[in-house]
């Protein structure tokens, strides 16, 4: 285990630290297996497999540059018996690499009036349709779906740079498929932060405002925090202010970014 004294580093920039480190740590036989943050005392503890000390400092130092201030060997049974068991998941599953995602949800626009002109069947075949190809670009991307939501989808992402560029790849999907049916569209919404996770499912403030703002966005349209805008800014997109909504849930109005998707 190692600790890190970063009394300025924010939960963002500490979770884009670690993807970086998880970005280089196969290349020195290392496997990071999850960290805490004290915001108080700004101080970072990683757990991690490693052969030796030097390993951990060189992943930490090609991924950002942040040397650790302390670096102590531990017992693992010590660990399992105050944390419990820590599982390596299968790639891509919700809690892989971070406790630190991004959540995406996805609603179709319009589905009442939608089921009134083509009846229940088609609308059910449609919504099934649109779920494959949302399905497929998470995959492409490499997110997970978490939950089908109805008219829609719960996507989670390791990296908020994939979750945007699989929205703005679904909503191109969408937009490609409209000679096999109905035109219709899709309201993307994304957030990030750190879920909870049980029993494959995630839970938490970060699920609900996705699913909020998702809610609140314009038809055919990727709404973000200003947190996801941060964490990837430089990735090459493009981001337009929105203003702040105030939704339901949530005591101070969130900061909206609306992320072009056209070709």
């Amino acid at each position: 285990m190692d600790r890190h004294d970063l009394p300025q580093i924010t939960v963002e920039q500490l979770a884009e630290a670690h993807v970086a480190d998880l970005g280089v740590q196969g290349a020195h036989g290392v496997r990071l297996l999850t960290y805490w943050f004290d915001p108080s005392r700004g101080s970072i503890f990683c757990l991690a497999e490693a052969p030796d000390a030097e390993a951990l400092v060189s992943v930490h130092r090609e991924a950002h540059g942040e040397i650790p201030n302390q670096i102590f060997e531990v017992d693992p049974h010590t660990v399992s018996s105050f944390l419990g068991a820590i599982i390596e998941p299968e790639p891509g599953a919700p809690w892989a690499a971070s406790a630190f995602r991004t959540i995406m949800f996805t609603d179709l626009v319009g589905s009442t009036s939608l089921i009134s002109s083509v009846g229940d069947i088609a609308a059910k075949n449609l919504v099934l349709d649109l779920d494959v190809s949302i399905r497929a670009e998470l995959a492409k991307h490499g997110g997970t779906a978490v939950d089908h939501t109805g008219d829609g989808l719960m996507g989670s992402f390791p990296s908020p740079r994939d979750a945007i560029a699989c929205a703005i790849s679904a909503q191109r999907a969408i937009a490609a498929r409209e000679h096999r049916g109905p035109p219709v569209q899709i309201r993307i919404g994304l957030a990030a932060g750190e879920p909870l996770a049980e029993d494959g499912r995630l839970f938490g403030a970060a699920v609900n405002l996705a699913s909020r703002i998702c809610a609140a966005c314009g038809d055919g349209a990727i709404w973000v925090t200003s947190g996801v805008r941060e964490l990837a800014l430089g990735k090459g997109f493009t981001f337009i202010e929105r203003g702040e909504a105030t939704l339901k849930g949530f005591d101070e109005p969130i900061r909206l970014y609306e992320v072009p998707w056209a070709a």
